[in-house]
């Protein structure tokens, strides 16, 4: 299985531990809420965790496969708005998440994520690149 399958896995069985194992150090992660990219594996991780807890009925339904990058697309809710999305996934030559995009759509499901997580973020002293 290639470290986006294991993302997959962990993530549905809600193993941090294993999903931050799979994210390169140095990893940038381009959130759909912030302009600027999230730096790091701790910073990540943390950031994974905090998505974790803001998403209601959380799960992937499809992959997309290409040259570089994998796709998974999921569906879940947030106070009660549906909303759907993908993990865009592109691997290092170690074979780790080395960049990490999430799209989420409809604006509907993504004003009540993007508050949610803003507060959250915040709380935790998370910091995109640029503040």
């Amino acid at each position: 299985m290639s470290a986006a399958g294991d993302f997959r896995a962990a993530v549905e069985r809600q193993d941090l531990d294993a999903v931050s194992a799979l994210l390169a150090p140095d990893i940038v992660f381009h959130s759909p809420v912030t302009f600027h990219p999230f730096i790091g594996r701790e910073t990540v991780t943390r950031l994974l965790e905090l998505v974790a807890q803001t998403f209601e009925d959380f799960r992937y339904t499809d992959e997309l496969f290409t040259d570089g990058a994998h796709a998974l697309i999921f569906r879940a809710s947030v106070e009660g708005k549906e909303l759907e999305g993908i993990d865009l996934l592109r691997l290092d030559e170690d074979g780790l998440i080395a960049d990490f995009t999430v799209m989420v759509r409809p604006l509907s499901g993504l004003i009540p994520f993007a508050q949610a997580m803003g507060e959250k973020a915040a709380a935790a002293g998370l910091q995109t690149t640029r503040s």
